[in-house]
């Protein structure tokens, strides 16, 4: 009986460790269907702004005969040299400056939180360097930060369990803590982005989450449309909304990765036991075979 059982459970350990590259495959079928969903939702789009664009740079050059092609396209040229050194074409000199404090306030979280937009960049050597050894120190500063902001949300909701102690509470808490950082960081920061920035209610949630998710695109940044006038703390105040939002969903992210793991080791827990009273039930049913001994 001790041998059967034995066997029985280093049969569920080796379909344990199976688990694992299960878990591989799927996460690079997960990849594969989002670029394929992805090329089928984009690519036709791009062909029809890049050919929107060639058509317009040759209605450019028919309009203004004095240039040619070569001018025009060196022209273009210039022109994404500026945007990539954060330089807005759009406007004039007058537009405010991407280094005034509170811009460099705005870009140092983006740095250490690891969203990096990518509209903006040191464009110095010096700025360079020290934007590497801050980000050295910054991000595992800020995961810490991060960690003990969790750990102060974690505390507060197992004070309120044991404040609460009829049965079910800790869902309704749980449910209570989601509705209301959902509210606080998702659905009403787009309304006060539409209406400053000048977006949708669409757009402005959609730069909420790759914002806070720190996937940050770049696309949609806030503060940057020079023909409007923001009020000096604007980026500051969203810096501080990032990280307090940052630290919710990481929390939120970090509940779902576990109850998503327990659930898939659940289901293959279950299988595994399944299969190993199968193996013990035919253990058991077939006679124990004669030992032979085999003399040296």
């Amino acid at each position: 009986q001790g041998q059967i059982s034995s066997m029985a459970l280093l049969t569920m350990h080796s379909r344990q460790i199976s688990w694992t590259p299960l878990l591989v495959l799927g996460y690079l079928f997960y990849l594969l269907l989002g670029a394929m969903v992805f090329q089928l939702l984009e690519k036709q789009a791009e062909t029809h702004f890049r050919d929107q664009f060639q058509l317009e740079k040759l209605k450019f050059l028919q309009n203004y005969t004095c240039l040619d092609r070569q001018a025009l396209e060196q022209f273009v040229q210039v022109l994404m040299e500026a945007w990539e050194k954060g330089v807005n074409p759009e406007g004039n000199s007058t537009n405010p400056s991407n280094w005034d404090f509170s811009n460099s306030f705005f870009f140092a979280g983006t740095v250490v939180t690891t969203i990096g937009y990518g509209n903006l960049s040191p464009s110095t050597v010096a700025g360079q360097i020290f934007c590497v050894f801050y980000a050295l120190f910054g991000v595992p500063l800020n995961l810490a930060f991060l960690n003990q902001l969790g750990k102060a949300l974690n505390a507060h909701l197992l004070t309120l369990e044991r404040w609460v102690q009829k049965p079910g509470r800790a869902q309704v808490l749980l449910a209570i803590f989601l509705t209301t950082g959902t509210l606080f960081f998702l659905v009403f920061p787009p309304l006060v982005f539409s209406y400053v920035e000048g977006w949708s209610y669409g757009e402005g949630f959609y730069f909420t989450f790759i914002t806070l998710s720190t996937i940050g695109f770049g696309d949609y940044v806030v503060g940057t449309n020079p023909n409007k006038h923001y009020i000096p703390v604007y980026r500051s105040l969203t810096a501080i909304w990032i990280v307090f939002g940052l630290a919710w969903l990481a929390l939120v992210f970090n509940v779902g990765a576990d109850l998503m793991e327990r659930y898939l080791q659940l289901k293959w827990h279950k299988s595994d036991l399944s299969l190993a009273e199968g193996d013990t039930t035919k253990l058991e049913d077939e006679p124990e075979q004669p030992r032979i001994h085999i003399p040296s």
